[in-house]
């Protein structure tokens, strides 16, 4: 079985982080669309397994959620009048869990924005944390419920919430959100540090996400046709985030700020963690040779 190179590999890996869509990176290579797309999802899944393996018991004192909207083949307003719209055809929305401290992503799920993402998200977190933390989110109601069936009473919560005025007459109808004419801290659970309510850090990592895969850019014709492809390149590029790339502020990667690694990875670890997980090639049965039939 033909196999790309280690170097290729990592090549087509490193730009897949930096915001290169996967035709272009096929172009740059010079390789086909389907190896680009075989070794994202072969990527995707061994930094799911990664991700789950290696971020446990954190150590934290201040997280961070929010949740950043994008769609899979359709907007979701225009999926009836899409062609050959299936099942992915539909808004998508990654909600994360951000360590203010290390920057690091603790926690992040792919769902929509119903109440049971932010369950979802909520009872991951909680199973990585290994002590109580102040926890801020947005002003969504959602969050309630799924941070108080999560955490119970062992958690200090608090919400965000933003007050917007009215969308300017010239801008309705176009991508431009309402001015933000102020903010409410809201307590919810425990005894949070009004001082530290903020989402500023997970919200500056929603900009991060944005220009660091192509499949997130805004008002392009760039976005994921498939849900799972939608999922591989998001699992590829917090690991990416969290374990390979140095953050300008620490001088080291979130994983090391945090505690969970001693060394900064390399994509190249990636890449053999990749093959490690592989399955190994099935054996062949035994060739046997035609025995030739004895002429007449």
């Amino acid at each position: 079985m033909n196999k790309l190179p280690l170097a290729k590999r990592v090549q087509i890996l490193s730009m897949l982080c930096e915001g290169s869509s996967m035709r272009s990176i096929s172009r740059v290579t010079d390789v086909s669309i389907n190896t680009v797309t075989k070794l994202l999802v072969d990527a995707g899944e061994t930094c799911l397994a990664l991700h789950d393996e290696l971020v446990r018991n954190v150590r934290a004192s201040r997280i961070q959620c929010d949740e950043i909207w994008s769609f899979c083949y359709a907007k979701e307003k225009n999926v009836e009048k899409a062609k050959a719209a299936g099942e992915d055809a539909v808004d998508v929305w990654a909600w994360t869990a951000l360590d203010a401290d290390t920057k690091m992503i603790v926690s992040y799920f792919v769902g929509d924005r119903s109440g049971q993402s932010p369950i979802a998200l909520m009872d991951d977190l909680c199973g990585r944390l290994a002590n109580r933390v102040q926890l801020t989110t947005d002003g969504h109601k959602a969050y309630l419920e799924a941070v108080e069936g999560a955490f119970g009473g062992d958690v200090d919560f608090a919400q965000l919430i933003k007050l917007s005025g009215d969308i300017p007459e010239a801008h309705k109808g176009r991508y431009s959100p309402a001015e933000c004419t102020g903010i409410r801290k809201q307590k919810v659970e425990g005894n949070p540090d009004l001082k530290h309510v903020s989402t500023s850090y997970v919200e500056r990592q929603n900009l991060t996400m944005r220009m660091s895969m192509r499949r997130f850019t805004r008002l392009t014709n760039a976005f994921s046709k498939k849900r799972d492809n939608h999922i591989h390149a998001l699992a590829l590029y917090f690991m990416f985030y969290n374990f390979t790339r140095i953050h300008k502020s620490l001088k080291v990667s979130p994983a090391m700020a945090a505690g969970v690694t001693d060394r900064l990875w390399s994509m190249e670890d990636i890449a053999i963690a990749i093959d490690a997980r592989a399955e190994p090639p099935k054996k062949r049965g035994p060739y046997k040779k035609r025995e030739k039939e004895a002429v007449a």
